[in-house]
């Protein structure tokens, strides 16, 4: 299965070993993460490392380690879709387009706790929960 996690996913994912970490190091899924978001993971570096209380060596350590299970989509793979994706969540939350963007263009589900996400019906959504419960 193509799967799009959404920021807050990969977040959670560094801040904690958890489920979250889990399924995307070891699920086997094909796990796509949009390269422009990389600049809200580093926006908020210094808080996930003082929340999370580990070093800013072991930040770089854990996202390589999530990187190394992550599929990155350029803006050049998705573009063809953009349009689509602004009719479909522009409305909603504009900052969503682009991870309806990449789920069109690799005919993925995105991963998202986001509730804005359940607002449209273009995209399957698959909340943590729904996957915890596909990983039994």
């Amino acid at each position: 299965m193509n799967l799009v996690i959404d920021t807050n996913i990969f977040i959670s994912a560094l801040m904690k070993d958890s489920f979250t970490r889990e399924i995307i190091v070891n699920s086997g899924y094909i796990i796509l993460f949009p390269e422009f978001e990389f600049q809200e993971i580093y926006k908020y570096k210094d808080e996930i490392i003082k929340r999370a209380g580990y070093s800013e060596k072991e930040f770089i350590r854990l996202t390589t380690l999530l990187l190394n299970h992550m599929r990155i989509v350029s803006y050049e793979e998705m573009k063809d879709y953009h349009n689509e994706s602004c009719n479909i969540m522009g409305e909603i939350d504009i900052g969503d387009v682009i991870f309806i963007a990449t789920a069109l263009a690799f005919d993925a589900s995105i991963w998202s706790d986001d509730k804005h996400f359940q607002k449209q019906d273009k995209v399957k959504i698959l909340t943590t929960e729904k996957m915890i419960e596909l990983s039994k």
